[in-house]
């Protein structure tokens, strides 16, 4: 074991938790103005009806792949009956179309940004580097998901990648998996601490924020003026609240 796989898989991801958590407090203290993606629907609309929940949706499915993946042993689908080649094939279908899907969505929202002149007006450079890590991310994680569903021990990141991801909750990194695990995964780890690291300082800080009170927020009540065209005849008494 060299102290580059130490740095790598045993320092570095704590290196991002640290800048990920302190961060988004730093960035909710001093900046909750701009805690925002900066919605530009007013701007153009065509394009963001299609792009946003391409990508939104694709990242969803995606974000469920990978916490199956990687914290659900490998023992366990086997005990469920689940076998190798079957994962693979479910692995293949769904990771493959959601990836596809955020691809297009993100690529679709970075011509949007940069045709459309007051949003990219609007776009930051932490929000530019944002956009090149994130889509080198998907690409990554397309090849990963190929590779994986090609077979072969080499490939199947549930005995190198989930072991190691696992093994960080419990401060015991399990370098030797992580070092054992091919390039296009180590490559498309590093380029997710990355992307989590400059998380906080960028649009992405909004994923942060579920709107979970909109549910059940109170109706809006709306009066119309009286003598309006949608007044109602008044009437004698109270009314009632």
């Amino acid at each position: 074991m060299n102290w580059q796989d130490v740095l790598l898989w045993a320092v570095l991801p704590y290196v991002m938790v640290v800048v990920l958590v302190g961060g988004t407090i730093w960035r909710y203290r001093y900046d909750k103005f701009g805690w925002t993606t900066r919605s530009s629907e007013l701007h153009e609309s065509r394009l963001l009806r299609v792009g946003s929940p391409l990508f939104h949706f694709g990242l969803l499915v995606v974000i469920i792949g990978h916490v199956i993946g990687l914290i659900i042993p490998k023992s366990l689908t086997d005990a469920a009956g689940l076998s190798q080649q079957a994962y693979h094939v479910q692995a293949l279908l769904l990771g493959g179309i959601a990836g596809f899907c955020t691809l297009a969505g993100v690529a679709i929202l970075i011509y949007r940004r940069r045709t459309t002149g007051p949003v990219f007006m609007a776009t930051t450079r932490n929000d530019k580097l944002m956009y090149v890590v994130l889509v080198a991310a998907i690409v990554a994680g397309l090849a990963t998901t190929l590779l994986g569903a090609a077979g072969g021990e080499e490939h199947n990141y549930r005995l190198t990648v989930a072991p190691w991801f696992r093994s960080l909750f419990v401060l015991q990194p399990d370098i030797a998996s992580m070092a054992g695990a091919g390039l296009a995964f180590q490559l498309h780890t590093l380029i997710g601490l990355l992307l989590f690291t400059i998380w906080p300082f960028t649009r992405l800080v909004h994923a942060f924020t579920a709107p979970l009170g909109y549910l059940f927020r109170p109706y809006i009540v709306y009066r119309s003026r009286q003598g309006g065209p949608a007044a109602r005849p008044a009437r004698r008494g109270w009314e009632r609240i």
